[in-house]
């Protein structure tokens, strides 16, 4: 397969930006929505509930103890096991570094937000500009890694214009992915982001 970066990426990436943004905010309302019926989308909901405060309780202070922080983000729960042996591997070489752990999904957060390798586990905060940069302005990141499928642009572009290190993990590409389409410029400059890209296969 063969990705190109070329002339429309840059032309249209500002309307593609735009369309990211509506498309990302109505998911979100609609998992707001479904959480009067679907109890999964309830936990995504309650999970969610003063995350704010609970990240500023652990890292305002963590800011003044200087510790570094290697942060890995699964999606769910199976993102999460294909990530599992490079946490428990950072854990062993980096035994000074904490470990933050996030998930997107409650299958993922629920089960392991106990995992006793990592020092803390949240849900990710929805992506937009706003959260990026209070998120990462709190957590100070030395380092982000990302496992398989998970592509948030405010997140990735953020991590690139603060020098943030950011690995994908686990990845698998297929022809049939917005990368390798005509409308993919926004997926393409995603991977830029990345200083390394590690794939399954």
């Amino acid at each position: 397969m063969k990705l190109a970066i070329n002339r429309m990426d840059g032309l249209g990436l500002q309307l593609q930006i735009w369309a990211y943004n509506l498309i990302t905010k109505s998911y979100f309302i609609g998992i707001w929505i479904a959480g009067f019926w679907s109890e999964k989308a309830k936990k995504w909901q309650k999970g969610r509930v003063g995350q704010w405060s609970r990240l500023e309780a652990v890292f305002a202070k963590q800011s003044i103890d200087n510790q570094q922080v290697i942060w890995m983000h699964c999606a769910s729960l199976g993102e999460f096991e294909q990530g599992r042996p490079v946490l428990d591997a950072l854990r062993t070489k980096y035994p000074n570094h904490k470990l933050l752990l996030t998930f997107f999904s409650p299958s993922g957060f629920e089960i392991r937000k106990d995992y006793p390798v990592v020092d803390w586990v949240f849900y990710l905060p929805p992506d937009s500009a706003n959260n990026v940069r209070r998120f990462l302005d709190l957590v100070k990141p030395s380092l982000a890694i990302f496992v398989k499928y998970e592509f948030w642009f405010h997140y990735l572009s953020k991590l690139k214009e603060k020098s943030i290190p950011t690995i994908l993990i686990s990845s698998i590409f297929r022809p049939s992915q917005p990368f390798f389409k005509w409308y993919g410029g926004l997926h393409r400059t995603m991977l830029t982001c990345f200083q390394g890209i590690l794939v399954q296969d």
